[in-house]
């Protein structure tokens, strides 16, 4: 590959390390020697304080003191030449004393010094850098008096410290094309550990791409690419049952199509049903109708009562239409469900109040004792229409105590509100159908307030939409029906 990571790589590393011979490399050609002067300058210091202490104490013929002085010198590669100025005596570490008092001489006429380089300069001594007239060999050189008058001259020959470094700098070259040599098979030996996993996951990639997802990353391991690989494993399992889910809705959509005669069966049973239900109040009206046409009872009161019956039903019709489209319409998702977030509490307080007055009138006790707000997120409108369609149903078969009990209980993330009457339970055999449209447990009772069978299969189609339970369940003495909503 023209931009392989494995390349890029090794010219990234050996490129760097290159980089890193050249720096220090030119750092030891640039630096070593003034670094070297430096503490050659600190060396003399020191040397100059311990030639002092033999000039005061006098010294020169004690082998002890002399002995660690030459050793030092030595160590230190100095020469030095002390001369007493009481006895004119000379001490120095060298056999050819007279080419370091020549050299003396020169600085004390100051004629020597003119062609070296200052380097420090004191009431007591001076330091430079100069060349020996004789040997042509640039030296470091101290030369000054000491407290007595005593003159002396140290001198350290930089030539030696030029040649290490030129060896220094022959050995550093040696060893960095080594190293590079060396590194540069490591580099591509971990590169190439480093990229056969990643190899591995384009393949794996190409063949997902490819919809094969037999094909699994198997290098594993406890690092990054490994936990990829793991990732690239449980997405090619995801997305294998993603596609067998969308094959299974596919041929689920096609059922759907083949079942386009069942919905219109359904359909029309559906307006069956309406026909049916409407039968009744239509022949009512028509009857009552045609009796006070014909005149059938000349007493006023006969007659209100007619017009009352008529009334009566036609509002019961009106009744029963709107319902069937507020159904259709939640069967058929043609309403939106608008979720926000509301106190459900004070959504059935605002009810029960609005439904006051028939509670009073058939003498009912309603029992509410929910005090704290209980906010849900559901559609508030349907959420009302739910508890009006399960206290009304209540309120109409409450017999015996005749209570209605409304509770709110939060367990976990879910507020369940229930409805208890007391009553006759419901039988078993009915539960399963009431929450089908047009379906009366008790017909005459039904017909005698005027239900038409319709309310709960509206509450059975709203909690649907919210995609929420909602059931009924029999008490000895009563019934309760209930539903869920979340509270986040």
């Amino acid at each position: 590959m023209k931009y392989s990571i494995k390349k890029q790589m090794i010219a990234i590393f050996i490129g760097l390390l290159v980089c890193m011979v050249a720096v220090l490399l030119f750092i030891n050609m640039t630096f070593l020697e003034p670094y070297y002067i430096h503490n050659k300058e600190s060396s003399f210091q020191e040397m100059y304080e311990e030639l002092g202490q033999v000039v005061e104490d006098q010294s020169y013929s004690d082998e002890k003191a002399t002995s660690a002085l030459l050793r030092e010198a030595e160590r230190n590669n100095m020469s030095f030449l002390i001369v007493d100025r009481a006895t004119g005596n000379k001490y120095t570490n060298v056999h050819n004393e007279d080419l370091l008092l020549n050299q003396l001489l020169g600085y004390v006429i100051n004629q020597a010094q003119k062609s070296g380089k200052m380097l420090e300069s004191t009431d007591q001594y001076q330091m430079l850098q100069a060349q020996d007239p004789w040997n042509e060999t640039e030296y470091l050189v101290m030369w000054g008096n000491f407290d007595d008058g005593s003159q002396f001259l140290m001198r350290s020959p930089l030539e030696s410290m030029r040649e290490s470094a030129a060896i220094s700098n022959r050995f550093l070259i040696y060893i960095g094309c080594i190293l590079i040599c060396v590194a540069g098979v490591l580099v591509w030996y971990f590169s190439k550990k480093l990229t056969e996993p990643i190899l591995e996951l384009a393949a794996l990639s190409d063949q997902m791409a490819n919809l094969n997802f037999e094909a699994k990353y198997t290098g594993g391991g406890p690092n990054e690419i490994g936990e990829l690989g793991a990732n690239f494993n449980r997405m090619s399992d995801r997305l294998e049952r993603t596609i067998s889910e969308l094959k299974k809705a596919n041929n689920s959509l096609l059922k759907d199509i083949e079942q386009k005669e069942k919905i219109e069966e359904m359909r029309q049973e559906f307006l069956g049903n309406v026909s049916h239900e409407l039968k009744t109040p239509i022949a009512l009206i028509q009857g009552y109708a045609e009796g006070l046409k014909d005149g059938v009872s000349d007493d006023p009161e006969s007659r209100e009562f007619y017009c009352d019956v008529i009334m009566d039903e036609a509002m019961k019709m009106n009744q029963m239409v709107k319902n069937l489209l507020t159904l259709n319409q939640l069967e058929f998702g043609d309403e939106d469900v608008e979720f926000e977030r509301f106190d459900l509490a004070a959504l059935v307080r605002g009810v029960l109040q609005s439904m006051e007055i028939l509670a009073s009138q058939d003498s009912l006790q309603v029992e509410f004792r929910q005090e704290e707000p209980v906010y849900v997120w559901a559609d508030e409108f349907k959420t009302e229409q739910v508890i009006r369609n399960y206290v009304s149903n209540a309120f109409h078969h409450a017999s015996g105590e005749k209570v209605i009990e409304v509770k709110i209980v939060v367990e976990g993330k879910k507020a369940r509100t229930s409805v208890f009457n007391t009553g006759t339970p419901i039988p078993e055999e009915d539960i399963s159908h009431i929450w089908e449209k047009f379906y009366k447990v008790d017909k005459a009772h039904t017909r005698e307030y005027g239900g038409n069978g319709i309310g709960l299969s509206i509450v059975k189609a709203i909690m649907e939409s919210f995609h929420q339970q909602y059931g009924v369940k029999n008490y000895d003495n009563g019934v309760e029906f209930w539903f869920e909503l979340d509270v986040e």
